[in-house]
């Protein structure tokens, strides 16, 4: 393996990066030595040098998995510019010659970079072509689409880990810029990591001033959006809950503020989205008023505010969209807009996904009867279900030990439970993670009327240390201005659970301490979820214990 100075020169010389930034170095290492890694890194710092350094360095190719065809475009041509060898991406862009060329020229070792969507890695054809040149490394970019905590949940991304093993097992670097400990987790099942290095990095955003403002009405949240516009620079992203508020809110700011936007959701004609985001990039809007389908891959870093008119369902998916505003390190605003009743409208998006104990029965009925494998898009369409509900029926009924999926086919399991069982155990599964849902859901309401530092409620979600106060949040500010100075956090408490400890409570099982909250513990159970617990009550009854 190379020197730690070694791997500083490569950066410097083959990609023109004069210093590494924390977690580079070691992550590379971890690579280098063969061992699955999981990095978890900002957007912006530099998750991408990661792969290319370790890549350029190891025999065989390296296979990078990116889900949008955008960020495959720009990684081609970032590495186009770098010393570290040639890269091309084989997607649904290109014809069949093309491709062809593409994959001929990996076989002679002219392409170090081979970019793919992960439903390309379904085509058994893509799959064979890649097993015989043996890859050096397996890249899983915007990992937390594997995971159903996550907030980009793609189906597609489930099936990685058998293409993985397909491939000849070569060592995997997953990267994400957000996951909590929960989605971490669930990477790294998902993805089969074998005793991966974990490098989790550069949460802190000093530079974004996090602030909430509680509404009462809907005309009170329109009225405090067009006051915040007399203070912010421009450009910005309006976050809304529903593709009709795109319009209401873009016509909104338009009218009453002479602001130029756009209108962005996924129900959109591609071109019209790609029109809207091309404007955007080159300051032709003000502010874009978006649902959370625009900004995977958006990585504009003058953006000097996010808005959240809307609460998101969870901290994951408002640090990571609040995170698109000042990337360029100068002072950014995140700005929540908290009405209560807004929570109702999230529980009813969570329960839309809900899966029926007769649907799951009904699929491992289809797969019992069924003598040979099935090919995936054929018993889909056969049921007519959405990709992201076929995907969560074969996850639990997976879960459940009642089906196989490998590669493009599924079949039952000879000696797993009938359809019956295997759907009641298929729903547990899923009744669980709607537990675990609302406990983050629960978390971000906290945040909204957290009475401490905004900063470090958000740093301790993701695990990370967090001193008492920021002073760059709208209640480390208004406390000192009215002269609090001890918030009663982590700094003053004396207990025996401390942040960051593992322990045990009689009934919920085991979980970890993320924060002290005055004379409160907030802690992540591996089963439930987010809890809330006085430490009085804990220690007076015996209900927790270090474990």
């Amino acid at each position: 393996m190379l020197a730690g100075h070694d791997i500083a020169a490569v950066a410097r010389d083959r990609l023109g990066l004069p210093t590494l930034r924390p977690g580079q170095l070691e992550a590379v290492e971890a690579v280098l030595e063969g061992r699955d890694t999981l990095v978890v890194m900002p957007t912006g710092s530099g998750k991408s040098a990661v792969y290319q350094i370790a890549g350029s360095l190891l025999g065989g190719p390296t296979v990078v998995v990116s889900p949008l065809i955008a960020l495959q475009r720009d990684q081609v041509g970032a590495i186009g510019e770098a010393d570290i060898g040639e890269a091309a991406a084989a997607n649904s862009t290109i014809g069949q010659r093309e491709r062809r060329r593409i994959f001929d020229d990996l076989g002679a070792g002219a392409i170090e970079f081979l970019f793919v969507a992960p439903e390309q890695l379904g085509n058994a054809q893509t799959r064979a072509a890649l097993r015989k040149v043996r890859p050096g490394l397996f890249v899983v970019d915007e990992a937390h689409c594997i995971s159903e905590w996550g907030h980009d949940f793609r189906p597609e991304y489930l099936r990685l880990a058998a293409a993985i093993e397909e491939l000849g097992r070569p060592p995997v670097l997953a990267l994400t810029a957000t996951a909590s400990p929960v989605v971490r987790e669930e990477i790294i099942e998902r993805l089969g990591l074998h005793d991966p290095a974990v490098f989790v990095r550069g949460f802190d955003r000093p530079s974004l001033w996090l602030e909430v403002q509680t509404c009462i009405t809907e005309r009170e949240k329109d009225e405090r959006l067009l006051r915040a516009m007399t203070r912010v620079s421009f450009p910005g992203i309006v976050y809304v809950a529903t593709r009709r508020q795109t319009q209401e809110i873009a016509h909104l700011l338009a009218g009453e503020a002479g602001l130029r936007t756009a209108a962005y959701h996924g129900g959109m004609a591609k071109a019209e989205r790609h029109d809207a985001q091309a404007r955007f990039m080159t300051d032709e809007i003000d502010v874009m008023v978006a649902t959370t389908a625009f900004g995977m891959g958006i990585d504009k870093p003058d953006v000097r505010f996010v808005i959240h008119y809307d609460v998101p369902e969870s901290i994951d998916a408002y640090y990571q969209e609040a995170g698109r505003a000042g990337r360029d390190g100068q002072p950014a605003l995140a700005l929540l807009l908290w009405r209560q009743e807004d929570l109702g409208l999230r529980k009813f998006f969570a329960n839309a996904g809900q899966l029926d104990v007769d649907e799951i029965e009904r699929v491992a009925i289809v797969l019992r009867a069924a003598v040979d494998p099935v090919p995936l898009p054929d018993l889909r369409e056969a049921l007519d279900m959405s990709e992201t509900r076929f995907g969560q029926v074969l996850t639990r009924l997976e879960d459940a030990g009642a089906v196989r999926v490998d590669g493009e086919t599924v079949q039952a399991v000879a000696d797993g439970p009938p359809p019956e069982r295997a759907a009641r155990l298929a729903l547990a599964a899923q009744e669980a993670r709607v537990t675990m849902d609302e406990s983050r859901l629960a978390m971000m309401r906290n945040y909204s009327e957290v009475r401490s530092c905004r900063r470090r409620f958000i740093l301790t979600y993701f695990g990370e240390p967090a001193a008492e106060q920021c002073f760059t949040c709208d209640r480390c500010v208004a406390d000192a201005a009215r002269g609090f100075t001890d918030l009663g956090g982590a700094g003053g408490a004396v207990t025996p659970f401390p942040e960051q400890s593992r322990v045990r409570h009689r009934t919920w099982g085991p979980g970890l301490v993320l924060r002290h909250d005055g004379d409160a513990l907030v802690i992540l159970f591996d089963d439930v979820g987010y809890k809330t617990l006085s430490v009085d009550l804990v220690t007076r009854n015996g209900l927790l214990e270090p474990a």
